[in-house]
């Protein structure tokens, strides 16, 4: 993307103010969006973010600046008023200009396309929401379908004064669609919104008929459901999407960018019994064409699949190069941004907990009276604590190991350090769901997931 040389000169500049490390990173990214609602094409944009960053570190603390000027004198200015932040009345030749011998790291990327997006006509991609919005059109008493369609191309190249050049692409496709059923006064929502880390060929294994009719299904089943009932329940928490709790709840805080300010209970607790020993989680950055894969993180590290819990207990977290550098733990991969206007942090790329020997309906046959979470939600989460507050999207009553009638208004209260200890049943029906999680370097493709789970007690928040 930039030649070598011009890269080696803008490390160089930038490290003249005494820095230890300087990182070069430039992106290319192009996205396409359109937007289907009631049938009517009602929004069709193209989008281009091309732009660098170079951060610098003195020891651990960070100095980070960005621009969209990437030609020479941009990107030797850019470096100069870096090199210059910290107002230090010494400026050394630390580094050399120029002179940087670089390795290129041999980059596979773990985002590849049979029918690239930018190679896709705009009228394949409006055929696809098309077909979505037919699925759910006047199904039941479906009356408004809203589709939308999202692709993204970028392109990175992160180099670094070790040395380190390393080049990756990723890319991402999804179709989000939202159907509500109307009867009289009475309305309920049903979303289904499957995205992942390839070309327009996701949607012959995911067809966009599949897609609009999930949407309506959901909002048919929740159309004239009662109010669900306020209390502790045992809870059996449905796979994909389901996992959203235990990423808002539990992964954040298993990140360094909070576990090197102590503001995660989990701190300092490697090697610690902080769950059921049913539950093993991980964070995943080489699953082929995952959502949240990555040929290389956004600090030029190959990402790895990391266990962060085993059996209950905590083995690792998700550790970027200022995180290495504040706890000691090993790096992870785990470095990402949104763009090249934020410095990478700590951040989660495929997060879930894995798959048990349990089945679903042993799950169920279990309770004898509780709730069926098998659609969730967005929520609340406080950071560092976990206290999290979650709205189910679709909910059933189990009555005798039995699911029953539906349950509108349902919300699952609790704490993600204190439920962990609360999952008490994982099944094998592992599946991720997409998402785009939010955090100090920006919002960014991630997968969450899990299989089935059941938790022996949590708050339901409900009508008493």
């Amino acid at each position: 993307m930039l030649d070598e040389a011009l890269v080696a000169q803008v490390l160089g500049a930038a490290r003249r103010g005494g820095a230890d490390f300087a990182e070069l990173f430039v992106e290319d990214r192009v996205n396409t969006t359109l937007r289907l609602h009631q049938g009517e094409l009602r929004d069709a944009r193209d989008g281009n973010l091309f732009g660098a960053g170079v951060r610098l570190l003195y020891g651990t603390q960070v100095v980070y600046a960005y621009t969209n000027d990437v030609t020479a004198s941009g990107l030797l200015e850019l470096a100069r008023q870096v090199a210059q932040a910290r107002g230090d009345a010494g400026v050394t030749d630390a580094g050399g200009v120029g002179g940087l011998d670089f390795t290129r790291l041999d980059v596979r990327p773990m985002q590849v396309a049979r029918e690239h997006p930018l190679h896709a006509a705009k009228a394949r991609k409006l055929a696809l929401i098309r077909r979505t919005h037919a699925a759910a059109a006047g199904v039941g008493a479906v009356r408004t379908v809203d589709v939308h369609y999202l692709d993204m191309v970028q392109r990175v190249l992160i180099a670094n004064s070790e040395g380190l050049w390393a080049e990756d692409e990723r890319l991402s496709t999804r179709i989000a669609c939202t159907a509500i059923a109307q009867d009289g006064t009475d309305r309920a929502t049903g979303s289904s919104n499957p995205g992942a880390g390839r070309g327009l060929e996701f949607f012959e294994e995911c067809p966009p008929e599949e897609i609009g009719a999930e949407a309506a299904r959901i909002a048919n089943a929740m159309l004239g459901a009662a109010y669900a009932p306020a209390g502790k329940y045992p809870v059996v928490i449905g796979n994909a999407f389901g996992g959203v709790i235990f990423h808002e709840a539990c992964g954040h805080i298993l990140e360094t960018t909070a576990v090197e300010k102590n503001a995660s209970v989990f701190a300092g607790k490697i090697g610690q019994r902080i769950a059921h020993d049913c539950v093993t989680a991980v964070d995943d950055g080489t699953i082929p064409g995952a959502w949240g894969a990555l040929g290389v993180d956004d600090e030029g590290m190959v990402p790895q699949r990391t266990t962060l819990i085993e059996r209950g207990v905590l083995k690792s977290y998700m550790v970027d190069r200022v995180g290495h550098l504040k706890t000691g733990e090993a790096r992870t991969g785990s470095g990402r941004r949104a763009s090249y206007r934020y410095a990478p942090a700590s951040r989660m790329r495929s997060t879930f907990i894995d798959a048990g020997d349990r089945t679903p309906e042993e799950l169920i046959r279990s309770v004898e009276h509780g709730i069926y979470a098998r659609t969730m939600g967005g929520g609340s989460v406080t950071p560092g604590t976990g206290d999290y507050n979650f709205a189910v999207n679709e909910a059933y009553m189990i009555r005798g190991g039995e699911v029953a009638e539906p349950l509108r208004g349902a919300a699952l209260v609790g704490n993600g350090a204190q439920d962990l200890m609360n999952i008490v049943g994982v099944a094998g029906d592992l599946q991720l769901g997409q998402g785009l999680c939010g955090s100090v370097s920006g919002s960014l493709p991630t997968d969450v997931g899990q299989p089935h789970i059941l938790i022996s007690e949590i708050t339901v928040g409900g009508r008493a």
